[in-house]
């Protein structure tokens, strides 16, 4: 009698207990941590951190072999009133956007149309034209692109056969900037595709019945296609005009790394280069670089600001 009341108490006092929801979900939670813990430790180390010491670096006046030394705000104070090579390269730089990215898009967006067809031969027509951005802004292009340029290149011997005086793209600040802007345009190889992908996003049928009414192919390019494409094409100027100010082989192997002639190539991203790694001036390239980030930014704020007048969404019924 004692034996089966004893093994009852041991029975009762055996229960199995179920594992908590929380606890369950805290162990989801450090498995899905474990996996992207690569990502977090790479962003620590390699972004955010870097980000956090260029801010501090802005505030010093550092070259690289003593201790960074605290001066406040004077990198900034020098940069907008003592420099007038910065000012020189936030010119050049300007241009280079505002003269680049819309040739850019536009010549992409010619392309993509001319291959928004059914051609057998469309695929190696589009790999052909995507061929310069794959290879992008490489060394290779740039120094290939000096010798398209140069005073007996092949641009000046097609100049000089049509009778036209030869340009001496080196020798002309101007010449040489558009000599650049022309290497960002022929690279529209990854702005293409994207088009290209938009346009087969616009269905047929608007099309149609655009033909039905009367209406002719350039009624049609202006009244469907880039209404209908209009957010790409808000996507494509946003990512090109980021990508333009951070423009810089080109700049440096044409420019021999000088920026010249007279600073004519002397880009913005060229100018932070060669005061952080030749001048050693890396507390004020520190500052150079926020204050490149405040002006991307706010040129990301006016396009979507704009946006709302030209950017036509199905969703919203036209508006």
């Amino acid at each position: 009698m004692s034996t089966r009341v004893i093994k009852e108490n041991v029975n009762a006092d055996i229960t199995i207990r179920p594992i908590s929801k929380k606890s369950r979900i805290l162990k989801e939670n450090l498995t899905g941590y474990a996996f992207i813990s690569p990502f977090i430790i790479g962003f620590l180390a390699f972004t955010l951190i870097p980000i956090i010491a260029s801010l501090y670096l802005s505030f010093t006046n550092y070259n690289l072999f003593a201790a960074p030394k605290w001066v406040g705000f004077d990198n900034y104070v020098k940069m907008f009133t003592a420099d007038p090579r910065y000012w020189q390269s936030l010119k050049v730089t300007l241009i280079y956007v505002l003269g680049g990215v819309p040739l850019r898009l536009t010549f992409a967006l010619l392309i993509a149309l001319m291959l928004n067809t059914a051609s057998r031969a469309v695929g190696v027509y589009r790999t052909l034209f995507y061929l310069p951005s794959l290879i992008g802004g490489s060394v290779a292009v740039a120094i290939m692109w000096r010798n398209v340029f140069g005073d007996v290149g092949i641009v000046n011997i097609l100049l000089d056969f049509f009778g036209l005086t030869a340009v001496r793209w080196f020798g002309n600040p101007t010449a040489a900037l558009w000599m650049l802007i022309f290497l960002s345009v022929w690279q529209f190889g990854s702005s293409m595709l994207i088009f290209l992908a938009g346009l087969k996003g616009i269905p047929k049928s608007y099309y149609e019945a655009a033909s039905v009414d009367g209406a002719n192919g350039i009624q049609q390019f202006f009244k469907i296609t880039l209404p209908m494409l209009s957010p790409v094409i808000l996507f494509n100027t946003v990512m090109q005009t980021i990508a333009a100010f951070m423009t810089f082989v080109p700049a440096f192997i044409i420019s021999k790394g000088t920026g010249g002639p007279l600073d004519g190539t002397l880009l913005y991203s060229l100018y932070l280069f060669l005061q952080g790694f030749e001048f050693f001036n890396m507390g004020y390239a520190s500052a150079m670089a926020w204050i490149m980030l405040i002006i991307v930014g706010f040129l990301t704020v006016i396009i979507f600001t704009t946006s709302k007048y030209w950017v036509h969404y199905e969703s919203e019924g036209g508006k």
